[in-house]
């Protein structure tokens, strides 16, 4: 059976996203490293039961563009002839706290939190307008609240410091989320530099 969901006016199913657009920053090698050290930590000290993340899914999404049925190439278009257009230098990241995001569902984030992210919050302002320029329609892009995602669990974790989690952004990457299959798949990185961007 299809899992679909009625419209607004009950008159046609909707079948439920399938694909995800967004943009994202990854943590180096050995910021990943730490973050899933973290992660095990925070399991066995709040006793969750909540599998940590692939290392290699931990990231900072930066924009969430939207979710479709199918890769909307179009769009896809857009975001890339948006983000070619940004410049930036690299972005100095660090996550000092931790502690659960609230949601409608009995399903908690614990995430990697920031007492400080001046320079994410800029970089993100700047994605955000390149975006508008391009035509792309987007998001939440003005509730961004950067974060790391490190596994999901039934039980909320109050915000507590932890030792700092730092790595420089030196790139940001256009991203492909098959939703419900736990792959990401990277359609465009820019490389940031002090004179502006380069596409890698």
């Amino acid at each position: 059976m299809s899992d679909t969901r009625l419209s607004l006016f009950g008159d046609r199913p909707t079948a439920t996203p399938t694909d995800r657009l967004f943009f994202a920053v990854f943590p180096d090698a050995p910021a990943a490293e730490r973050i899933a050290a973290e992660a095990v930590r925070l399991r066995v000290r709040h006793r969750l039961r909540g599998k940590p993340l692939a290392a290699d899914r931990f990231h900072i999404t930066l924009l969430h563009i939207g979710d479709y049925h199918g890769l909307p190439k179009g769009i896809v278009v857009d975001a890339i002839a948006g983000a070619e257009k940004v410049s930036a230098p690299p972005v100095e990241v660090a996550f000092d706290q931790v502690g659960s995001f609230a949601t409608r569902n009995g399903n908690l984030p614990l995430v990697l939190r920031a007492s400080e992210a001046d320079a994410l919050l800029a970089f993100q302002r700047i994605l955000c307008t390149e975006m508008i320029k391009a035509g792309v329609r987007y998001k939440g892009g003005a509730q961004f609240t950067p974060h790391v995602t490190l596994l999901y669990d039934a039980a909320s974790v109050p915000i507590e410091p932890i030792d700092p989690i730092r790595w420089t952004a030196a790139d940001f990457v256009l991203v492909h989320s098959l939703l419900g299959q736990t792959r990401h798949i990277p359609l465009a990185r820019w490389s940031l530099s002090e004179d502006g961007l380069v596409e890698s």
